[in-house]
């Protein structure tokens, strides 16, 4: 009866520690400068984005130098 494995056993073997890979959301995106009377379209992360709808979308790519 049961399995084979121990949970301390499965906590290791099938998840060893270090070697899960995390990646970031990226979303691809639209985004329309007043300033320049142009829409972008970008690949960007979520955190990006709340950083745009935060600061407004011309001081943030202007510093990152995308324009």
């Amino acid at each position: 009866m049961g399995g084979g494995y121990s949970n301390r056993t499965r906590a290791t073997q099938f998840n060893p520690t270090g070697s899960v890979r995390k990646y970031p959301n990226l979303q691809k995106k639209r985004i329309y400068v007043p300033e320049l009377k142009k829409t972008i379209t970008l690949v960007l992360s979520t955190r990006a984005i709340k950083t745009i709808n935060k600061r407004g979308a011309h001081s943030v790519l202007k510093k990152a130098g995308v324009i």
